[in-house]
Parts: C-alpha cells; sequence; structure tokens
C-alpha cells in the first residue's frame, strides 16, 4: 500500500458517518457503553458598541435580547438530532446558554453546555446552542445594526465519565 492509500485509509476511518461505500451513514452507537458526558462551546457576535448598550439597556425594539437568545439556544439543542441529519436525537438531561459582554463592548461572549447519560456525546446540541443564541441576537438586532458578524463557534471542551 503506498503513502496516499494509506492517508486515505486512515482519513476513512476518521470519517465516522460515511460507510465503506462512501456514503452518508448515521453511526451506530447501540454497543457503546453508557457514560455520563458533557459538551461545552463557544462563539461570539460581533456588533457595534452602540448596540451591545441597547441590549444591555433592555432598548431593543423586539424585547429582552439575551432572555430570547438564551430560551432559544436550549430549544435548539434540545432538537440538533431533528436539524443536523446524522446527529443522533437524544434527551439531554441539561442545557445551559451564557453571555459574557467583555471591556471592549464590541461582542458577546456566547457559551453554551449540553449534558447526557447515554451511549453518544452532546458536542453537536452545545454547538447548536450557541449558534442558534447566537442567531437569535442577530435577527433580533439587525433593524440597529447591519454590520454584525457571528463567529468563533468552537467546541471548548468534552467529557466522558464511565459509570459504575
Amino acid at each position: 500500500m503506498n503513502t496516499s492509500e494509506e492517508g486515505m485509509e486512515k482519513e476513512e476511518k476518521s470519517l465516522t458517518h460515511i460507510d465503506r461505500h462512501g456514503e452518508a451513514s448515521m453511526v451506530d452507537v447501540s454497543k457503546k457503553p453508557v457514560s455520563r458526558r458533557v459538551a461545552v462551546a463557544g462563539g461570539s457576535i460581533f456588533l457595534a458598541s452602540e448596540t451591545v448598550s441597547l441590549i444591555q439597556s433592555d432598548a431593543i425594539a423586539k424585547g429582552n435580547v439575551l432572555a430570547t437568545a438564551r430560551l432559544a439556544g436550549i430549544m435548539a439543542a434540545k432538537r440538533t438530532g431533528e436539524l443536523i441529519p446524522l446527529a443522533h436525537p437524544l434527551p439531554i438531561t441539561h442545557c445551559e446558554v451564557s453571555f459574557e459582554i467583555p471591556g471592549s463592548n464590541d461582542r458577546i461572549d456566547i457559551v453554551g453546555s449540553a449534558r447526557i447519560t447515554s451511549q453518544t456525546g452532546v458536542e453537536m446540541e452545545a454547538l447548536t446552542a450557541v449558534s442558534v443564541a447566537a442567531l437569535t441576537i442577530y435577527d433580533m438586532c439587525k433593524a440597529v445594526d447591519k454590520g454584525m458578524r457571528i463567529g468563533e463557534i468552537h467546541l471548548i471542551s468534552k467529557e466522558k465519565i464511565a459509570i459504575g
């Protein structure tokens, strides 16, 4: 086997959602042990400082931006299996979305976490919570800020704790 074939073989092994025929496939987790799993994701939405001030003073016409974004993020995490085609529909046991506005007043940093006791992880749920929270902030502020940018969405950590 040449080096390029070895690389392709390694790549195929790491692509867990592709079957041996190269087709998209949901991973079978039925034989994996149940464990406690936690995932934390982060991201940011960059806004004009005036927009951040309007959010902080609850002066956005559509309502309380952060409360709405928190709820949207949690709701989205619970529905990740419906949004991401090969994600398992999971009964998450906890989801949390929090916000921090740094002193620069130029963005809102978003952290989302999800927990479950299951045979598969909740990374996609945490990432979805952050993404939808950011999109909700964007939607609620688009009338006053045309230059918003969503970015830096990433997995911060994941943890698997064996049971028993």
